[in-house]
């Protein structure tokens, strides 16, 4: 799912191209990808786009006459930008918007329709897409520390929470905790004031650092390989290979359809996290070390 990092640069692309500008016309291909029915989408048509905004994971037009499309691609959901006119990519293609400059295509692939498209009118209304978490790139330290010490939950777990902080995700979430060298696992009102410190300069540094890095990837381009595998990341999506500061086999936790990835000798102290689908078959014979796991 692209995450803060990502949402950025795509804003950014999209501020270049379309800011200023009229949507010509709107056409949504799948009955999955909106979710109003009022304001219509038709009223979107024929509007100029005031500016591009981010909501924690979503992008929003702000067009006149205070109406928002509000677009959220979720795990799958990719946008292209393309010469007035030319077709998208077949199939995958949910939704089409026109400008004078150019077509900017949505798609989605696989089966799982999870995209969605929202048209509201009044910032009142768009404010209900607002989960209430922190930026964490506007935050101060005591603020952070506050929001991760409201709940007690594993700090990957408040680091995803939409509610707590805006825009961080399971890809993001791995590398930061792996810069702080903190397990996945910690509850947070377990962590001491210098693993808070240690967190909070973490995310702050990876999110900027991976915005400069997608934008110099990007250029004056529109984004195109929008992915949560990216190479140079230290630990997500990395299992088996090595952690780039220790060499130790990057590790993994399975659930559902994510997983979990950090290094056991930067992060737990040596001690192998119980992965759910394997723990639960091999019970006591768990290993609980790499040298066991060996």
């Amino acid at each position: 799912m692209p995450e803060l990092p990502d949402i950025t640069v795509y804003r950014e692309a999209l501020e270049r191209r379309v800011a200023g500008q009229v949507l010509e016309a709107v056409a949504v291909a799948s009955p999955f990808l909106l979710r109003t029915v009022d304001p219509p989408l038709a009223d979107a048509a024929g509007r100029r786009v005031l500016g591009l905004e981010r909501i924690g994971k979503r992008i929003v037009f702000a067009l006149e006459g205070e109406l928002f499309l509000v677009l959220h691609l979720m795990i799958a959901g990719r946008l292209k930008w393309l010469p007035p006119g030319a077709k998208g990519p077949g199939r995958i293609t949910l939704a089409r918007f026109d400008f004078p400059a150019g077509r900017l295509v949505l798609t989605e692939a696989g089966t799982k329709r999870r995209a969605s498209l929202h048209a509201v009118r009044g910032r009142a209304a768009l404010a209900g897409f607002d989960r209430g978490g922190l930026e964490p790139l506007e935050v101060t330290l005591p603020q952070f520390a506050e929001r991760l010490r409201l709940e007690n939950h594993t700090v990957k777990r408040a680091l995803t929470d939409p509610r707590l902080f805006s825009g961080i995700g399971n890809a993001y979430s791995d590398e930061i905790l792996h810069a702080a060298r903190l397990s996945p696992l910690t509850l947070t009102r377990k962590l001491s004031d210098d693993d808070i410190a240690r967190l909070f300069a973490a995310a702050r540094e990876t999110l900027e650092a991976w915005i400069v890095r997608i934008r110099a990837d990007t250029g004056e381009g529109f984004p195109e390989k929008v992915t949560a595998f990216r190479e140079g990341m230290a630990v997500h999506g990395r299992y088996g290979k090595p952690c780039p500061d220790c060499g130790s086999p990057v590790q993994r936790i399975r659930y559902a359809d994510n997983e979990t990835n950090y290094c056991v000798t930067c992060q737990t102290g040596g001690r192998l996290l119980a992965d759910r689908a394997l723990s639960r078959l091999l019970k006591s014979d768990w290993p609980r070390t790499l040298d066991e796991l060996e």
